[in-house]
């Protein structure tokens, strides 16, 4: 890494019980047991606040794993190629797929995720995983594996409007507790109103710039930011810049609150 020039400055913002935004320059790379030939930085974590892991980094053309990621009673995992040239051999349940940039895999509860470069070039990639809350009719199908493109998947209007657009990247269904969605905003684009809701959300922003409503503050964000959203925390964004602005994210969904 060259010598800085000019003051150090880093954009993230955290508050507790929040939110937080994690830009890229200030990031650290971690070692993670069982991960090999990959520099990958933990963003969430309960340290944070959050109810679920999520980590953002390079698998390089030697990466993977020598031991399933998330592989742990009750515990569900997702993985999603966001760029790079390179491919990866993905296992989860037992069955392997090849994925290239924006591709991705669920694996359900106590499986994990195996995952190894097929040696052609760097891919970065998104890992998540989290406690999965069963349904409450024991009689309901355990969740299954999915695997998918975000390139294949035909984007829709989010509520109507002809400039914001969605995809689902996993069943509706109560089977799954959990869902990730990509959102994007073309320039001038943005929610239809200010969100309150019990729903957290983990936001990696892989396109674009936007304005960020988040609790009291619009904060502006970009390609590689990490947003952290806790339940009932205010929110809206606008996309702005030139270009269409574009994240995926992770929302918990199908299940009632405990009492």
């Amino acid at each position: 890494m060259p010598y800085p020039e000019g003051f150090l400055t880093n954009r993230s913002r955290f508050e507790p019980g929040k939110y937080a935004v994690l830009s890229a320059e200030g990031r650290v790379v971690n070692v993670i047991p069982g991960i090999r030939g990959c520099a990958l930085s933990i963003l969430a974590s309960k340290k944070l606040g959050a109810n679920f892991v999520q980590l953002v980094g390079e698998v390089s053309a030697e990466g993977r794993t020598t031991l399933p990621y998330g592989r742990a009673e009750g515990v569900e995992t997702f993985l999603f190629v966001m760029d790079g040239e390179g491919t990866l051999d993905v296992t989860a349940d037992g069955r392997t797929e090849t994925l290239g940039a924006g591709g991705y895999v669920y694996s359900p509860p106590g499986k994990g995720i195996g995952f190894a470069s097929r040696g052609d070039a760097p891919v970065t990639i998104l890992l998540y995983k989290q406690r999965f809350i069963p349904h409450p009719d024991p009689q309901m199908r355990r969740p299954w594996v999915v695997t998918g493109s975000v390139r294949r998947i035909d984007e829709r209007s989010y509520d109507g409007m002809d400039n914001v657009f969605v995809r689902d990247l996993l069943p509706v269904d109560e089977a799954f507790d959990m869902n990730f969605h990509t959102l994007a905003f073309l320039p001038g684009g943005c929610h239809p109103f200010v969100e309150t809701h019990v729903q957290e959300h983990g936001m990696y922003i892989y396109q674009g710039e936007g304005l960020y409503l988040l609790d009291e503050k619009w904060l502006p964000v970009e390609a590689g930011d990490f947003i952290w959203m806790a339940p009932f925390c205010k929110q809206a964004c606008y996309g702005i810049g030139r270009d269409r602005m574009e994240y995926i994210y992770s929302k918990d969904c199908h299940r009632d609150e405990p009492v």
